[in-house]
């Protein structure tokens, strides 16, 4: 396995492969190695399987969540190296950004609600490190997760839009025993916070599973269920929106998806369920 830290090394990328790219920001857990797994059944004698770390500073609205992003380097050398990835491709920001960017990539429609109404300028940040990664890196397949389903639709969406030829991977969201989606910021919630958090997969699962076709109905549930089994868990939303163009539903009438975002203690955590329509 070979660590590159700059853009001048990417030159050694064999022209003539396949190239796997699983863009991350590190602190690798379960469900990244899902990723990592899923780009290796693409990998032959030549594909070369690239994951890429690094903590993108201008996607976060919020310099203390950024500072306290969790970072285990060794731990994410060490699965990459048990999941046969070929090269990890870690910059610097002087690297990324050798000064500040005056031209960046925005998304204008998916990214307006959900996560993207509460974090301004947030899937800008994405968007311009996602599109300066292909540039350099020039993935065939980009795998990318369930769990943000608002930021997998914006990276289609760009894909599409900038004419990459890219095929996009996307992979569902891996969870606890305890049905919490696995995310690098659950390393942030106490164990406590942790067992309380299972509640918001019950509350999504009872969405999915309503026979009701009111979405103000079905949020209601949700809320209900939240609200109930927890104290310690405060919303920012439950919606239920269109799985093409993320527009809000009124009612069910073709495939949806329910998304949540809370706070718990300090830390923020999103998930969602699909909802097929029948």
């Amino acid at each position: 396995m070979q660590v590159i830290r700059t853009i001048k090394e990417l030159s050694v990328l064999e022209k003539s492969k396949t190239v796997v790219l699983v863009p991350t920001m590190g602190a690798l857990h379960e469900g990244h190695r899902k990723l990592i797994q899923e780009g290796s059944t693409l990998k032959t004698d030549n594909v070369t399987l690239i994951v890429s770390i690094y903590i993108n500073p201008i996607q976060f609205n919020d310099a203390v969540d950024l500072e306290k992003y969790p970072r285990t380097i060794d731990e994410d050398y060490k699965m990459c190296e048990e999941e046969g990835v070929d090269i990890i491709f870690m910059p610097s920001d002087s690297e990324m950004y050798p000064s500040r960017p005056l031209v960046n990539v925005t998304e204008t429609s998916l990214s307006k609600g959900l996560c993207g109404s509460k974090r301004p300028g947030h899937f800008d940040g994405v968007c311009t490190v996602v599109t300066k990664l292909f540039n350099l890196i020039k993935p065939n397949y980009a795998v990318f997760g369930k769990k943000d389903y608002q930021q997998l639709s914006v990276i289609r969406q760009l894909v599409k839009d900038l004419n990459y030829d890219i095929k996009i991977v996307a992979v569902d969201t891996q969870r606890e025993v305890n049905g919490l989606a696995i995310s690098s910021r659950n390393q942030q919630l106490t164990t406590k916070e942790k067992e309380k958090s299972a509640v918001i997969y019950k509350a999504l699962n009872a969405m999915a599973k309503s026979s009701r076709t009111v979405s103000s109905e079905i949020i209601d549930l949700g809320k209900s269920i939240l609200e109930e089994e927890s104290k310690c868990i405060h919303i920012d939303y439950i919606e239920i929106v269109d799985r093409t163009n993320l527009n809000k539903l009124e009612i069910i009438d073709r495939p949806a998806l329910a998304a949540i975002a809370v706070k718990v203690g300090k830390t923020r955590l999103i998930d969602n369920i699909e909802i097929d329509f029948e």
